[in-house]
C-alpha cells in the first residue's frame, strides 16, 4: 500500500520559515492537493517527499518504510515537474523510456510499457517526434507518461498544467483526474488554481506561511473554510466578509450590521454566546445570498455599483455601511448601477469568523444538518 504519511516536517531557509511543523495523511490511491499562494510552502513540501529537499526535522513515510532521508531513487516514486524536464535532444519514445531504462527494465517489457502509456496519453502516434515538434500540451502528456511508464506507487505533480492555455488546462484537468483514478496510484498535486484544486482532489490541503489552515474534501473546503483565509483564497469571486457585532436584543443573541439585524441558528447560539459585545465577520459566499427588489423586514437595503452578465449568471458588485459584496444573481435579475437591491442572508449559510484569529467560530457539528 502507498499510504503516505508526513510526521511533524519542518524546513527552513535560512530565517524563512518553508515549512511549519506539518502534518499529513494521505490513504492510498488518493489523489490530495497541495493548494496555496506563492511562497506557502506547497512545492517545498512535495519536494520533501520525492527527496529532492531533506526536511530539517519530521518524519515521512510512504507505506510503512521511513524514506526521510533516503535518495530519491529508493522511494519508489516518479514525478511530474512544471517545466517537463523532458529531454530535447531525444525522441519522444526515449523519453517516456528515460526512467525504466534507468531502472535496468528488461527491452521488451520497455516497448510494451512506453506503447502502453503512450496510448492512454493520445500520443502513440508520436514516438519518433522530437519534443520541439510538438506543442505545449503534447509535451506536457511527454513529462506524464514518463512518470507513469514506472509503474511507481506514488506519482508526484508540481504544478504540471500551469504552462498551458486557459481550453487546454481544462481538458488535460479532467484527462489527468480519469487516467490516474484508473491507475490507482496515490498522488500528491501541487496547484495554486483554485478551480484545478477543487476540480481534481480527492481532498485538498490549503496552505498559507508554511502551514495547513485545512485539510478536507472540496466542498467543505468550499462551503465551510475553517479559516478567513480559506475563504478568501477559495472560490471566484472569493467569500464575502462583512464586520458584524454579536448582541443581545429582546433576550435574544443576534448580529448587527449597523442597524440591521441576523439571527443566528439555535446550533451557533452556544458558540457565539461568547462573543456578546465583540466584533466578528460574517462570512458568506455570493451564490448564497438572495436578491431582492423590494424592501422585507429581514433583508439589508445595498446599493449597486456594477453589472457583470458572465452568461449563467449576473455578478453584482454592492455596497452598504462601508462595505462592498460580491453578489451572484439569476441571468433574468438586472439591474442597473446605483439601483438599491435588498439582500437576505439565509442563516445555514452563514459562516462566523472570529476577527483576531481568522478562524471559523465552529457549531457542535452534530447539529449541523445543512
Amino acid at each position: 500500500m502507498a499510504t503516505i504519511r508526513i510526521e511533524n516536517a519542518v524546513k527552513k531557509f535560512g530565517d524563512f520559515m518553508a515549512v511549519d511543523d506539518v502534518s499529513l495523511e494521505i490513504d492510498d490511491q488518493e489523489f490530495v492537493v497541495l493548494l496555496g499562494p506563492s511562497g506557502c510552502g506547497k512545492t517545498t513540501l512535495l519536494r520533501a517527499v520525492a527527496g529532492l529537499g531533506l526536511v530539517d526535522s519530521g518524519k515521512i513515510m510512504i507505506g510503512k518504510r521511513d524514506v526521510t532521508y533516503l535518495p530519491p531513487k529508493d522511494r519508489d516514486i516518479s514525478m511530474v515537474f512544471q517545466s517537463y524536464a523532458i529531454f530535447p535532444h531525444m525522441k519522444v519514445y526515449d523519453n517516456i523510456a528515460f526512467g525504466l531504462r534507468m531502472r535496468k527494465t528488461d527491452k521488451q517489457k520497455i516497448k510494451g510499457r512506453v506503447e502502453q502509456v503512450a496510448e492512454l496519453l493520445h500520443i502513440e502516434t508520436m514516438l519518433d517526434r522530437y519534443p520541439s515538434q510538438m506543442s505545449g500540451g503534447q509535451r506536457q502528456r511527454i513529462a506524464v507518461a514518463r512518470a507513469l511508464a514506472v509503474e511507481a506507487k506514488v506519482i508526484l505533480m508540481d504544478e504540471p498544467l500551469s504552462n498551458l492555455d486557459a481550453l487546454l488546462r481544462l481538458e488535460m484537468r479532467a484527462e489527468l483526474k480519469s487516467l490516474l483514478a484508473k491507475l490507482g496510484a496515490t498522488t500528491i498535486y501541487v496547484t495554486h488554481d483554485q478551480i484545478e484544486a477543487l476540480s481534481m482532489g480527492d481532498r485538498i490541503a490549503v496552505m498559507q506561511k508554511g502551514k495547513i489552515l485545512q485539510y478536507d474534501h472540496p466542498t467543505r473546503v468550499y462551503d465551510r473554510p475553517s479559516h478567513h483565509f480559506v475563504g478568501s483564497f477559495i472560490g471566484n469571486p472569493p467569500m464575502n466578509f462583512i464586520p458584524a457585532t454579536i448582541q443581545r436584543h429582546d433576550g435574544k443573541l443576534v448580529a448587527k450590521i449597523g442597524d440591521f439585524i441576523i439571527t443566528p441558528d439555535d446550533v451557533m447560539t452556544a458558540p457565539l454566546s461568547t462573543y456578546d459585545g465583540k466584533q466578528i465577520w460574517l462570512g458568506i459566499r455570493a451564490e448564497n445570498m438572495e436578491a431582492l427588489r423590494a424592501p422585507a423586514d429581514d433583508a439589508l437595503a445595498m446599493t449597486v455599483s456594477v453589472l457583470e452578465p458572465l452568461g449563467s449568471m449576473n455578478l453584482l458588485t454592492i455596497h452598504a455601511h462601508g462595505e462592498t459584496l460580491k453578489l451572484a444573481t439569476h441571468p433574468d435579475f438586472v439591474v442597473k448601477p446605483d439601483e438599491t437591491v435588498w439582500i437576505r442572508f439565509p442563516t445555514n449559510k452563514v459562516r462566523w469568523i472570529n476577527r483576531d484569529t481568522g478562524h471559523t467560530i465552529a457549531p457542535d457539528l452534530a447539529q449541523v444538518t445543512a
